[in-house]
């Protein structure tokens, strides 16, 4: 039923737990798209810095959000590959920037059907049930395609 199903995955057991759904919802002619987002590190204000310095410092903070990216890359590749195992059509991207903006992109470029991902709550009462995060508002308010919200408050 679903040709290209999205998981954005945080490297979590909520993230597990929405991969799990993905993985059902998937059949043989589906392709599974697992992403995971890097929230890069920002570079604190450098007035007082010398031009050298201050390029050191930004080169630093690259490396730094490269490592991140490649770390998150290979853990990807781990679910990925027990996807493989299970006979589904699984590729893994792995980016660095803002979350929603990144999986709205992604969603476009990759003609994507289907969402599975997790989603935190903070509050408690009647505001509870009315409240998404911030990436799973936008994401919801913004795409077409079916969202599945795994709550991640119910997650054994």
């Amino acid at each position: 039923m679903y040709k290209t199903i999205l998981v954005p995955h945080a490297g979590t057991s909520a993230g597990d737990e929405a991969l799990k759904h993905a993985i059902y919802a998937a059949k043989d002619s589906s392709k599974l798209i697992i992403l995971h987002i890097v929230e890069a590190i920002q570079c604190p204000p450098s007035f007082a810095l010398s031009s050298s310095e201050r390029e050191g410092l930004l080169k630093s903070i690259e490396d730094a959000n490269e490592e991140m990216r490649k770390d998150m890359e290979q853990k990807m590749e781990k679910y990925a590959q027990q996807c493989k195992e299970k006979g589904i059509d699984t590729k893994v991207k792995v980016e660095i920037g803002d979350a929603a903006e990144i999986i709205l992109d992604v969603v476009e470029k990759e003609k994507v059907d289907l969402i599975v991902m997790s989603k935190r709550r903070k509050l408690k009462g009647i505001k509870k049930l009315l409240s998404l995060g911030s990436v799973s508002r936008k994401v919801v308010e913004n795409v077409t395609c079916p969202v599945t919200l795994i709550d991640i408050e119910n997650i054994g």
